[in-house]
């Protein structure tokens, strides 16, 4: 029987569990409750018995899932009785439909926050700043080296390449992730131009989920056959694993650029290979881990998905408990 200090999220080999309210969080192989806190693959896995997600990232779930599965969606923080605790998601800033898991049980609050960032987002809710005990953060970027540029200052920079490729006759191919990226680009791209972007395929049923969820994007065209005239001074939107198909033949000459935090770092192997990289994250960066962490007035911080050390030394130098989960 689960004491009043047992931890409320243990680490196990499905995933991150909460034995009083008997659910996962983004669980990895089949459960029968998951709590999901956003729509990458890395979080969303198919068979489990019931879903339980943000309203808002409903049409990413269905369009990822397929089929028939019972999809529970929740509005931002409406209170959901689990076992013996009490659940609510509330924004994250990553992506359309990204939530920070809260639970309560008793006189303690864990909350588990997904994947997130604290820049302004056209596409998405921005992320609520949150208070409780013991504060679950991811650690992708956990080091001061990385450090975003304003998002409107990149998507100048986009611009400029982009027309700078065009009067050397150049297409612009843009690597970015198919979901949250993509998508994010052409809603920034849209307080600077009207003008039509191409798109992977692979992109093309996931941009239509944002704008059915009344996101404003700029216009979008899929690349359909071989037309490399048709291409010349274009801007491409196209993921990472197209890079090296036949599919860029399409294009004839061209400039490559690659959408990521990752390349804020000359010399970062993810970013090698591309005539421009360009600084644009879903994710926290070095200074806003810092300030999220800090503003939780959590007593307790674990850290997941990355190399944290940096963090969790400097957080138990402000005297809080940090620790890899």
């Amino acid at each position: 029987m689960a004491s009043d200090s047992d931890p409320l999220v243990l680490a196990t080999r499905r995933g991150l569990y909460c034995p009083q309210g008997d659910f996962y969080i983004d669980p990895w192989r089949p459960v029968q409750t998951a709590v999901i806190t956003h729509g990458h693959g890395d979080h969303l896995r198919q068979g489990h018995a019931r879903y339980i997600l943000a309203r808002s990232g409903m049409g990413i779930a269905r369009e990822r899932l397929g089929g028939s599965h019972d999809l529970l969606a929740v509005d931002y923080g409406t209170r959901h009785t689990l076992g013996s605790t009490t659940v609510s998601l509330h924004p994250a800033g990553h992506i359309l439909g990204s939530a920070q898991i809260r639970i309560e049980h008793g006189e303690r609050v864990w909350i588990v926050s997904g994947d997130y960032k604290r820049e302004s987002d056209p596409t998405c809710a921005p992320f609520e700043p949150l208070e409780c005990d013991v504060f679950v953060s991811e650690a992708t970027f956990a080091s001061p080296q990385y450090r975003w540029p304003p998002a409107q200052q990149v998507v100048e920079e986009i611009l400029r390449w982009w027309h700078a490729n065009r009067e050397r006759d150049l297409a612009s191919v843009l690597f970015c992730y198919a979901l949250g990226k993509a998508q994010r680009i052409l809603a920034e791209l849209a307080a600077f131009t009207s003008e039509p972007v191409y798109v992977h395929g692979a992109m093309t049923a996931l941009i239509e989920v944002y704008r059915a969820a009344g996101v404003a994007m700029v216009p979008t065209v899929p690349v359909t056959r071989p037309n490399r005239t048709q291409y010349r001074g274009a801007l491409i939107l196209a993921p990472p694993s197209a890079r090296r198909s036949s599919w860029m033949r399409s294009f004839g000459a061209i400039s490559r650029g690659f959408c990521s935090g990752w390349t804020c770092v000359q010399g970062d192997p993810r970013g090698a290979g591309y005539d421009r990289g360009f600084v644009l994250s879903d994710h926290a960066d070095w200074p806003a881990l810092v300030t999220t962490c800090e503003q939780t007035r959590a007593q307790r911080v674990f850290l997941t998905h990355g190399c944290g050390e940096a963090l969790i030394g400097h957080l138990e130098a402000r005297g809080i408990d940090a620790r890899a989960l």
